[in-house]
C-alpha cells in the first residue's frame, strides 16, 4: 500500500514530465553543433588515459623506491594485527565479558567468508 506523500510525488512528477519548455529550437541547434564521436574514440581515449595514469603511477612507485616502503608497511601491519590479537586473548580472561568461541568462530566466517563473497557478488553484477 502506497503513502499519502508518495501518491502525491508521483502526480507531481508526472505532471513535470509532460510539461514542455519552450526553447525556439536552442537544443536542436547545440546538439547539431556538437562535435561527432563514435563510441569506438571514446574507449579508444578512454584505454589510452588509463594506461597512462598506470604508467605514471608505476613510474611514480619506481622513482620513489615504493617497494621496500610496501614491504615495511605490509611488515608492520601485520606485526600490528598479531600484536592486537595477542592483546586481546590475553586481557579477555581477565575482563566481565564472556566470550563464546563459537561466536567469534562465527564471525569470522562472516568477516573471512561471507563479506568478500557477497563483494565479489555485487561487482560482478554490476560489471
Amino acid at each position: 500500500m502506497e503513502d499519502k506523500n508518495d501518491i502525491m510525488l508521483k502526480q507531481l512528477f508526472e505532471q513535470a514530465a509532460q510539461q514542455q519548455i519552450e526553447d525556439n529550437g536552442f537544443t536542436e541547434r547545440v546538439m547539431a553543433n556538437l562535435p561527432e564521436r563514435s563510441g569506438y574514440s571514446v574507449r579508444t581515449l578512454s584505454r589510452l588515459w588509463t594506461m597512462f595514469c598506470l604508467i605514471i603511477g608505476v613510474l611514480i612507485f619506481w622513482l620513489a623506491s615504493g617497494w621496500p616502503i610496501l614491504q615495511g608497511l605490509l611488515a608492520g601491519g601485520k606485526q600490528m594485527l598479531i600484536t592486537t590479537i595477542e592483546v586481546f586473548l590475553i586481557t579477555a580472561p581477565t575482563t566481565e565479558i564472556q566470550l563464546n568461541p563459537w561466536v567469534v568462530l562465527l564471525m569470522l566466517g562472516f568477516v573471512l567468508i561471507f563479506l568478500p563473497y557477497q563483494t565479489f557478488r555485487k561487482l560482478s553484477a554490476t560489471l
